[in-house]
Order: structure tokens, then C-alpha cells, then sequence
């Protein structure tokens, strides 16, 4: 082999990862890895169920506890 055949033949496998690059990119493209990284993350989540009566109560307890400014001390 001489070195125009095997520089026609890269050429001709770029020409063909170029046009084929619409239908590859979702998935060996850069979206296609922040897809897999998002969708393990996510694999691991679980919905937590609670009580609606405790997570009431629990932020009537947090407004109560934060600290206020009266109108005196805005002075």
C-alpha cells in the first residue's frame, strides 16, 4: 500500500464520521455523557415520604425560631 491509499482511505472515514455525526452524536457525544453522569446521580435518589401534619409543624417551628427586627430597632 502507498501512502495516497491509505491518506484516501482516512479521508474517506472522515467523510463518512462526518456525515454520519447527526445520527452518532446522542450517543458519543458531549450531551450523551452529561446523560449517562445525570442519569446515574439520579439512580440513586428515593423519594422520601412524610407526614404533611410534621413538615407543617416542622415550619411553623422554623418561622417561630428566626430572629426578628422591631420596628424601634430599624432606627
Amino acid at each position: 500500500m502507498s501512502w495516497l491509499y491509505i491518506a484516501l482511505l482516512a479521508l474517506a472515514v472522515a467523510v463518512f464520521a462526518g456525515a454520519e455525526w447527526p445520527r452518532l452524536a446522542p450517543r458519543f457525544g458531549a450531551d450523551a455523557r452529561r446523560r449517562r453522569q445525570r442519569a446515574k446521580r439520579k439512580s440513586t435518589l428515593h423519594v422520601v415520604e412524610t407526614d404533611a401534619d410534621d413538615f407543617a409543624a416542622s415550619v411553623e417551628r422554623d418561622l417561630a425560631n428566626l430572629p426578628t427586627i422591631e420596628e424601634t430597632d430599624r432606627r
